[in-house]
């Protein structure tokens, strides 16, 4: 698993390339949301194997078929991330460097996966 913290005001799409640097596995499916809509970001992932299952923005002339059932998937990492704003407020009040941030983050995820196995 990966995580980059960016600043608030940067767009989704920015932060991609950060997050896929790595040598992590390539990814064989890439669902995100209509914030990662672009044109390099669809190239990246296909170059690597991968099928992106990203909606198009409005805006988009052109747009690409996505497989609504493996995008409904995409639920679980929604429900992840709710999981992890219901502890944010610990984060808000304590919390002033990045490290400690994502100390935060891994802690509770660690929390999250123990309560799934048992």
């Amino acid at each position: 698993m990966k995580a980059e913290i960016t600043p608030g005001q940067t767009s989704d799409y920015r932060g991609y390339d950060a997050a896929m640097d790595d040598d992590l596995p390539q990814p064989k499916v890439l669902m995100a949301d209509r914030g990662y809509d672009s044109d390099h970001i669809r190239e990246d992932v296909e170059q690597r194997g991968g099928t992106p299952i990203i909606p198009a923005r409005r805006n988009r002339n052109a747009r690409e078929p996505v497989d609504n059932f493996l995008y409904a998937l995409r639920n679980l990492v929604e429900r992840c991330i709710r999981k992890l704003k219901i502890a944010w407020h610990l984060t808000t009040h304590y919390d002033r460097t990045a490290a400690s941030y994502m100390g935060f983050i891994e802690l509770v995820l660690t929390r999250l996966r123990f309560r799934h196995l048992s």
